[in-house]
């Protein structure tokens, strides 16, 4: 659930160019640094492993696309697993090493600002993935994550039904650290609070831990009572599973929705127990991303793949060249039309043993 970049001057004119023409060059120049830096390599840091996206999805669309607009081009890649301190030391290594482009999905978006104003005093073009970091980007790539929220929230009031207008909804909410979070709470709320009963209970769960979902839930049953929740919007997959174990473990079955469309997930949807999800299709936001890395890397415009201009949350950075996305909610009625079609996951893999009756009814083979 529940997902850049930075903006650099290279030295001198002279110094950018020979950059440029370097970037994809002779194999064989695997050490073409000098005082320009690697002009070969992209620094590719994303934030946790908790959900299943990342390692699955974005990482191996990204790695791929950068090999074909540049075949001797190499990543060097890491994962935080959720730790501010760990991506920092992460993110000063590959500018030590002198990696020119980093692609850089934050765990804490607040924290970015230094790492990236200083990055940038050294050359170093920082993309942002997903997530909006603080400091002088190149680029951003991500989806437009209050209309994510609006879609969550029209999701939600569609499962509910006729039974909407006298609905308490429980909130479990997206990581404070996570800059899309807010933007999902606030889309969910612009729909939620005009048409469901009341929002009876709300938390913002921190790293998007399932666990911390699953306590928040008890929390919420428990102050609630069984009978007094009748929808529960989780801002992705993972606590969506938490939230959905939780409820059934108190003999609870009410509509619950998440986000990012995960194999477990959209089990879930076509088993019953979850009603709609979000998908995003990863694999142009991924492939989008790694465009703009390799054009940086190369010294050449991005315009035309970054359409659009955002400012940093903060406010300090104006007009960050920016590509964003458009999602969709889907139920069990969409998983063949989505999912499937998009050669996200196969058949094999969703229609398991437990979910082949549900697969066969939603046309699914």
């Amino acid at each position: 659930m529940n997902a850049m970049t930075r903006r650099v001057v290279i030295g001198t004119a002279a110094v950018s160019m020979a950059l440029a023409m370097t970037a994809c060059g002779k194999a064989g120049d695997d050490d073409d640094k000098g005082s320009g830096g690697d002009t070969k390599t992209i620094g590719l840091l994303l934030p946790e492993n908790k959900t299943t996206r990342y390692e699955t999805f974005d990482r191996p669309f990204m790695e791929a696309k950068i090999k074909e607009l540049c075949s001797d081009c190499k990543v060097k890649y890491n994962n935080a697993a959720q730790d501010i301190e760990t991506q920092k030391k992460q993110f000063d290594a590959l500018v030590t090493q002198g990696i020119k482009v980093i692609i850089l999905d934050a765990v804490d978006y607040k924290s970015t600002k230094s790492w990236v104003k200083q990055a940038d005093k050294q050359g170093v073009k920082v993309v942002a993935y997903d997530r909006l970091a603080e400091g002088p980007l190149a680029a951003y790539v991500s989806y437009d994550n209050e209309k994510i929220g609006r879609l969550q929230g029209g999701a939600m009031v569609k499962a509910l039904g006729s039974k909407a207008g006298d609905a308490n909804v429980v909130m479990l909410n997206g990581s404070p650290t996570d800059p899309n979070a807010p933007f999902f709470k606030k889309g969910a709320h612009s729909v939620l609070d005009k048409k469901v009963k009341k929002i009876a209970y709300e938390q913002d769960i921190p790293d998007w831990s399932p666990e911390e979902a699953s306590r928040k839930m008890s929390s919420a049953i428990d102050k609630l009572g069984k009978d007094g929740i009748q929808g529960v919007y989780a801002a992705n997959d993972t606590m969506a599973g938490a939230a959905i174990t939780a409820l059934k473990g108190r003999g609870i079955k009410v509509p619950v929705g998440g986000q990012d469309a995960e194999l477990a997930g959209v089990q879930r949807l076509l088993g019953g127990t979850q009603d709609y999800t979000i998908y995003k299709q990863i694999k142009p936001e991924a492939e989008t991303t790694a465009e703009i890395a390799v054009r940086l890397l190369q010294g050449k415009d991005i315009d035309a793949l970054a359409d659009r201009k955002v400012d940093s949350l903060s406010g300090d950075v104006k007009g960050i060249p920016a590509k964003l996305y458009d999602a969709q909610a889907i139920t069990k009625n969409q998983v063949a039309d989505t999912i499937i079609k998009d050669k996200v996951y196969k058949a094999s893999e969703i229609c398991t043993a437990q979910y082949k009756k549900a697969c066969d009814a939603a046309g699914i083979k």
